[in-house]
């Protein structure tokens, strides 16, 4: 063969599940239930500070960790909440997304064939980060239904390999919010095999009652191996503006910004400025309510999927419900969720997307971060279906 040919990597890339049905969805002119686009309302101080920063010319390159507004604000918001201080000039970097930080975060700190422990049901798009660099995703099942952490599980995975744990929590797409005696014995285990640990917290102020977010950075002995990667697309309704940051020892997170630089250069100006101004002067009743909210609209969603036959596992957290979907034909999910977006207009992701293959394959997974009248109107066409 000659030399114009595809990398080893990309005759295995295909469009993710998740963005097919929302391309399916809007060819059906249906309800989006399957992309988490949080097409909520963005708070008026952070829209009004991003159209400020546009007119008044804050549309150039910042830093490359971002601007000292907004390192200033995470490093402030994140030891407020957490108890931990962190230093926002050498300990924050503001990313391109929590996407672009784990990115950078894997070409910094792991070597091709490395391996990294995840648990099922994943995010894809973090196995998908790992093996586009040539890294090894190593899964992990939670138990059945429950979705407890099985540490025998948990501990036979472990090998001569292995670099990092990677943890979800509020978890993509089962809403599984890691205990606190759950984090406490994975940082046993990864200091005393002297892993890293990268945690995606995106979700951490969707948690709902009975739960608390506990970010691993916090415990004992796990300052100096854990990443913290979290943002602001879904607290502030603004997954198309790219903006979230992370939290590492001084000694990693140059080497991050590095990787960070050459891909991005910078997340977006102006939404920096905007996004700090959020984070100055929105109120902690702000995030209380925001879980409130989403909690009210949980609620509607698991009443309209029990109502429609499609048993739901009822989130801890995050803004997704995983629903048994056995009842709809089709012999796979993703035969299912077109199945169901044919009857109902309601688009819904394969559960398939988030285990490896063979699993999976009579869930759908379901957002409800949506706004009221939409997720009424989806609720009322599932209850038809």
């Amino acid at each position: 063969m000659g030399h114009l040919q595809l990398s080893e990597l990309a005759p295995r890339v295909l469009q993710s599940e998740i963005r097919a049905m929302s391309v399916a969805c809007d060819a059906a002119s249906g309800i989006n239930l399957a992309q988490g686009v949080c097409d909520t309302d963005v708070p008026e101080p952070v829209a009004a500070a991003a159209k400020t920063a546009i007119d008044t010319g804050l549309n150039i390159y910042t830093r490359l960790d971002g601007i000292e507004r907004l390192r200033t604000a995470i490093a402030k918001d994140f030891s407020r909440r957490h108890g931990i201080a962190v230093d926002a000039e050498r300990e924050v970097l503001v990313t391109s997304g929590a996407t672009g930080a784990l990115h950078a975060t894997v070409m910094a700190l792991l070597n091709p064939d490395d391996e990294v422990i995840l648990f099922e049901p994943f995010y894809g798009y973090h196995v998908g980060t790992l093996k586009s660099l040539r890294v090894q995703p190593v899964i992990v099942p939670l138990e059945d239904a429950t979705w407890a952490l099985d540490m025998d599980a948990l501990r036979s995975a472990i090998t001569s390999k292995t670099r990092a744990l990677l943890i979800n929590t509020p978890s993509n797409p089962c809403g599984k919010v890691f205990t606190r005696a759950e984090l406490e014995k994975i940082a046993v285990l990864a200091q005393e095999h002297d892993l890293f640990v990268f945690t995606d917290e995106i979700y951490e102020h969707f948690v709902y009652p009975g739960h608390e977010h506990v970010s691993m950075a916090t415990l004992k002995g796990m300052r100096e191996r854990t990443i913290v990667m979290s943002g602001f697309s879904k607290t502030f309704s603004i997954t198309g503006w790219r903006v979230g940051y992370l939290i590492a020892d001084a000694k990693w997170a140059g080497s991050i910004g590095y990787f960070h630089d050459l891909m991005f250069v910078c997340a977006p100006s102006p939404f920096q400025y905007a996004v700090a101004t959020g984070l100055e002067e929105l109120p902690a009743s702000f995030y209380r309510e925001l879980a409130t909210a989403h909690e009210v609209k949980r609620g509607m969603l698991v009443s309209a999927l029990h109502d429609a036959g499609l048993t739901p596992h009822v989130p801890d957290g995050a803004y997704y419900i995983l629903a048994d979907a056995s009842s709809i034909p089709g012999s796979t999910a993703a035969e299912k969720a077109r199945t169901l977006l044919k009857r109902t207009g309601v688009a819904a992701v394969a559960g398939s997307a988030f285990f490896r293959a063979g699993y999976g394959e009579n869930l759908l997974r379901f957002c409800f971060a949506k706004k009221d009248e939409d997720l009424r109107k989806a609720c009322e066409w599932l209850r038809e279906r």
